[in-house]
C-alpha cells in the first residue's frame, strides 16, 4: 500500500526549487483545482492555483534567496474531527538569505530560519484540497533585528527536531491512535485550572500526562521552556492572567502517527482580553486565536510539544499592527 504522506512531502520540497517555468505544472499536479489555503495573518485565505502560487510560494522564493525547506516533523493520518479525510502535518523551517520583504516584514540580508506549522488535507488521488499554515513572522522579525514585543517570556531558540530524530515520515512506531488518545485526554483535563496556581489536575506526576522532563517549544513572543514549572512560569501564568476565560479545543484536525500527534484549530480559542499581555493593556475585547500543536510521546507520557500561534492576528484584534510598527 502506498504511503499517502510522501507525495505531499515531495511536492512541498520541490515547489521551492523548481525553475519558474515549471512551477505552474507542479502546482497543478499536486493541488486540486479548488484548493483552499488559509495562511497566518496578513496572508489569510488563498483560493485556487494562482492565488496559492502568488500569495505564498512566490513570496517565499523571492524573499528568501535559494530558499530550502527543512522538515523537523512530517506525519499523517485519518482525521478524527470533521471534515474527516486524511491529513498530513509538519513542523518545518524555510531557510535562506532574507533579501526581500516577506508579507510586509523587512529583510535583514542575513540567513534566517522561518519556522512554520502546516496541515494539509490529502485527497485519495494524492492531491491537496486544503491547507492551513502558521508562519512565525514574529520570530522572523526577531531574527531580522526588529522584534516588536517586550523581552521574550521564555528562551529564544531555533525549534529543534525531536530528541529521537524520527519525526519525518515515521514508521515502525506505536499505534498513532494511542498517541492521539493520550494527547486528547490531556487537552480535555487542561481546560480546568486553579486560578491562583494555574495548575490543572492530572497533568504531572506519576499518573500525569507529561513527562517530568517535558520540553515545550513556543512561538515568537513566548519562547521555549523546560519542565512543567518552566511552562507555567513562561507561558501559562501570563496567558491565563490575561485571558482567564479562554476556551480551547475547537479543532478541525486531530491526527496521530506513530509516537506523534498533531492538532489544530482555526481558530481554536475564544477568550476575553481581561489582563495586560506582552505590553498590551487589557482591552476587554473578545478575541480568537489560531493554534497548532505537535506532540512526541513515549512510554505513555508527552515528552515534547511544538506550538505555533498566529500572534500577528491576535495582536491585530488588540489594535496592534506588529508588522506595520517595524522601524
Amino acid at each position: 500500500m502506498s504511503d499517502f504522506r510522501r507525495p505531499t512531502n515531495t511536492f512541498l520540497n520541490a515547489v521551492l526549487t523548481v525553475p519558474r517555468n515549471e512551477l505552474d505544472a507542479l502546482i497543478s499536479r499536486y493541488l486540486t483545482g479548488n484548493s483552499i489555503w488559509n495562511i497566518a495573518h496578513p496572508v489569510n485565505r488563498l483560493a485556487g492555483h494562482e492565488e496559492v502560487r502568488d500569495g505564498f510560494f512566490l513570496p517565499l522564493r523571492e524573499a528568501l534567496s535559494h530558499v530550502r525547506r527543512r522538515d523537523e516533523i512530517f506525519i499523517g493520518g485519518p482525521n478524527r474531527r470533521a471534515p474527516g479525510g486524511h491529513w498530513v502535518a509538519a513542523v518545518t523551517h524555510y531557510l535562506g538569505n532574507f533579501e526581500n520583504p516577506l508579507f510586509g516584514v523587512k529583510p535583514s540580508n542575513n540567513l534566517v530560519f522561518l519556522r512554520s506549522g502546516e496541515f494539509y488535507r490529502v485527497e485519495p488521488d494524492g492531491r491537496i484540497s486544503e491547507a492551513k499554515i502558521i508562519v512565525d513572522l514574529i520570530d522572523l522579525m526577531r531574527q531580522a533585528g526588529r522584534f516588536p514585543l517586550p523581552q521574550m517570556l521564555g528562551t529564544e531558540m531555533l525549534f529543534p527536531g525531536p530528541a529521537t530524530h524520527d519525526g519525518i515520515l515515521p514508521s515502525g512506531q506505536v499505534n498513532g491512535e494511542e498517541t492521539l488518545d493520550l494527547c486528547e485526554a490531556m487537552l480535555a483535563d487542561l481546560k480546568a485550572f486553579n486560578p491562583e496556581t494555574f495548575t490543572s489536575a492530572g497533568q504531572t506526576g506519576d499518573n500525569g500526562y507529561w513527562h517530568d522532563d517535558m520540553l515545550w517549544y513556543g512561538p515568537g513572543g513566548i519562547g521555549s521552556n523546560y519542565r512543567w514549572s518552566g511552562f507555567e512560569k513562561d507561558h501559562r501564568a501570563p496567558f491565563l492572567t490575561a485571558f482567564p476565560d479562554r476556551v480551547g479545543g475547537n479543532h478541525y484536525c486531530r491526527i496521530g502517527d506513530g509516537n506523534y500527534a498533531a492538532v489544530s484549530g482555526w481558530p481554536s480559542m475564544t477568550m476575553t482580553h481581561k489582563g495586560d499581555y506582552l505590553g498590551v493593556p487589557a482591552s476587554g475585547k473578545s478575541l480568537t486565536l489560531r493554534v497548532m500543536d505537535f506532540y512526541r510521546c513515549a512510554e505513555g507520557k508527552i515528552m515534547e510539544n511544538w506550538v505555533l500561534l498566529d500572534y500577528i492576528d491576535l495582536f491585530r484584534q488588540m489594535d496592534r499592527d506588529l508588522i506595520g510598527e517595524q522601524i
